[in-house]
């Protein structure tokens, strides 16, 4: 039986989690091994960025890991940015800043916590990155305002970029995709690491499916939004805060 709510973890327990794993997530190309199709949903959400707001001059990465998001889109944009990044864990956000300004001579903020507790500038940014982190959201009230907090961190024309683990809404698919996924876990680190991956998942996570995600979109504000990329129990998405009058 799945951990209900209440008893997931608390971001303490997370935060210590994230403090031991600084080394493992500071790779580009390896760092979310744990993740189908990690390299191309980084690809997409970069290059769907950059279609869709082809002025850059800030970015949020929301639980920003050790950066890797935000460096493939400087790499990408091939420009600098200014940029605020956030995660729970301070070793991973030191990491971070120091990857980010060894390619960027944009100004870096950092804020160590959990985002939604940080009073960002309204109408500021032009990309917000989520890779792998809205998936420790809770309840519904929860995912409403952090949703429509994105929105309003976001300039008009700017556009929000997700890319996360994601349940099913029919629970024959979800037992599908996830015995799949545990599949893929299984070929990749053998059954004992499946099975630790699958125990912090329900331990910590609490994901939503696609489609309650971009219908929470829809209800915020987001026109269009679009999806990118879905394999087994991941997906790329995001939209795009309309500019008024157009």
């Amino acid at each position: 039986m799945a951990t209900p709510l209440h008893e997931k973890s608390s971001l303490d327990d997370i935060r210590a989690r994230f403090d031991a794993d600084v080394e493992r997530f500071s790779n580009l190309e390896t760092g979310q091994a744990a993740t189908i199709d990690a390299p191309l949903a980084m690809d997409l959400i970069t290059q769907a960025a950059i279609a869709a707001t082809p002025t850059i001059r800030r970015v949020l990465d929301i639980g920003c890991g050790a950066a890797n998001n935000t460096i493939k889109l400087r790499r990408e944009y091939g420009q600098d940015f200014d940029c605020d990044i956030c995660d729970l864990s301070l070793p991973m956000l030191e990491r971070a800043e120091d990857r980010i300004q060894a390619e960027n001579s944009g100004v870096v903020t950092a804020y160590q916590g959990d985002f939604r507790d940080i009073a960002f500038p309204t109408n500021s940014f032009d990309v917000v990155i989520a890779a792998a982190v809205l998936h420790h959201l809770r309840d519904d009230a929860d995912w409403e305002a952090a949703f429509e907090m994105i929105f309003h961190l976001l300039r008009p024309g700017g556009s929000f970029w997700i890319t996360d683990l994601v349940a099913h809404e029919s629970g024959q698919v979800h037992e599908l995709m996830w015995r799949r996924y545990g599949e893929y876990l299984t070929g990749l680190g053998g059954a004992h690491y499946a099975e630790q991956v699958f125990a912090y998942i329900d331990k910590e996570d609490s994901p939503r499916s696609v489609t309650y995600q971009i219908e929470l979109m829809h209800h915020v504000g987001f026109r269009p939004v679009d999806i990118l990329h879905k394999n087994s129990c991941f997906a790329a998405f995001g939209g795009i805060k309309p500019i008024i009058g157009r």
